[in-house]
């Protein structure tokens, strides 16, 4: 056979195979097979220098339109096959827009940052700030500057997250030695106090660390508000109307509250405060264990002895503090069992709120 005649079979082949190509992958192939550097066109023009000087000329004109013809063939089908390809994904990624809409849940504060935040917005209409402070604090803030004895069972490891060189190999002067997870926020009380002269009213929420194991009614974390008034004249009696109008802001106008005499450290005399119980309307239940009254929070006039740490004259300045949880909040406020299903993530349980 001679090289006309293998270029004109070649030639019907190659347009055969390229018709046949049903992707741009298939139609590559055939390119490879025919064009590339081991194809079977580029094989045959490779002989045409074995060829007399007289066939030569006419084997060479053959064979460049034949190569012409099948890079045009090929570049046809390659732009016929990527707009069938194009199609084909515009069909696959189709949205009927007739359909309805897939609806999604919206989202809400959880429970805790809820209440939290109801719980502020009653003080701010009060005429209070927000004031913050470090959660990792020093023991000064925590313990002595709030007049609690070197041997004041709060300051044991057993009941104080202290902080330690992750090493384990101790203290590289990066982590103070007496630095601890704070217990309560009643240090932002202190610092407030050490950088802001009187008058101070301040509310100073946050999460709080203690060495509890969860149960029922205490959590290791949890969020507390604490808040701090130092003026002129604040007696008891200013104490008990703020935390009074709270309490039924909180939990309805019909709800009484009752104060009972308690210690804390830093404020004398301390009180706790109980407020009716909303299932029994104070008459008696489980929930409130007969009693009518349930415990809210702790409060009490600031020790003297805390204003010497911060310098503000006791004989000029009276103060009241007050601490509140807000997990127990949340548990009074909707009858929650468990303090532990606030933090537990079931939504289940979340949704409700």
């Amino acid at each position: 056979m001679g090289v006309t005649e293998e270029l004109d079979r070649l030639y019907g082949e190659a347009l055969g195979a390229i018709e046949a190509a049903g992707d741009l992958a298939g139609l590559d192939a055939v390119r490879v097979s025919v064009l590339g550097k081991k194809g079977s066109l580029t094989q045959v023009l490779k002989g045409l220098g074995a060829l007399s000087a007289e066939e030569r000329p006419i084997a060479g004109k053959v064979a460049n339109e034949v190569r012409a013809t099948i890079e045009q063939a090929l570049e046809s089908r390659k732009s016929l096959l990527e707009q069938d390809a194009l199609a084909a994904q515009f069909t696959a990624q189709a949205v009927d827009v007739t359909l309805p809409g897939r609806g999604r849940p919206v989202g809400s504060r959880h429970l805790i940052s809820a209440i939290t935040a109801e719980v502020i917005e009653i003080f701010l209409g009060l005429g209070y700030q927000v004031a913050e402070g470090p959660q990792v604090e020093l023991d000064y803030y925590n313990f002595t500057a709030l007049n609690h004895t070197p041997q004041h069972p709060a300051r044991a490891a057993t009941d104080t997250f202290y902080v330690r060189d992750m090493t384990g190999k101790g203290f590289d002067g990066s982590v103070p030695s007496d630095a601890l997870l704070r217990t309560h926020t009643s240090p932002v009380q202190v610092r407030a106090m050490e950088k802001q002269d009187p008058p101070i009213y301040i509310l100073a929420p946050g999460r709080v660390y203690r060495r509890d194991i969860a149960d029922p009614s205490h959590l290791p974390q949890f969020t507390q508000i604490e808040g701090l008034v130092v003026d002129e004249g604040i007696t008891f009696a200013d104490l008990k109307g703020t935390l009074d109008h709270v309490v039924k802001a909180i939990f309805g106008s019909e709800r009484k509250t009752r104060f009972r005499p308690h210690f804390f450290p830093f404020t004398e005399p301390s009180a706790e405060v109980d407020v009716s119980c909303g299932i029994c309307d104070g008459k008696g239940c489980r929930f409130c264990k007969q009693t009518g009254w349930l415990e809210i929070l702790g409060c009490g006039m600031v020790d003297p002895n805390v204003f010497g740490y911060v310098d503000i004259d006791p004989e000029r300045y009276t103060g009241f503090a007050f601490g509140l949880g807000i997990e127990r909040i949340a548990a009074l406020k909707y009858n929650i069992p468990d303090l532990r299903m606030l933090v537990e993530g079931d939504m289940r349980f979340l949704r409700q709120f």
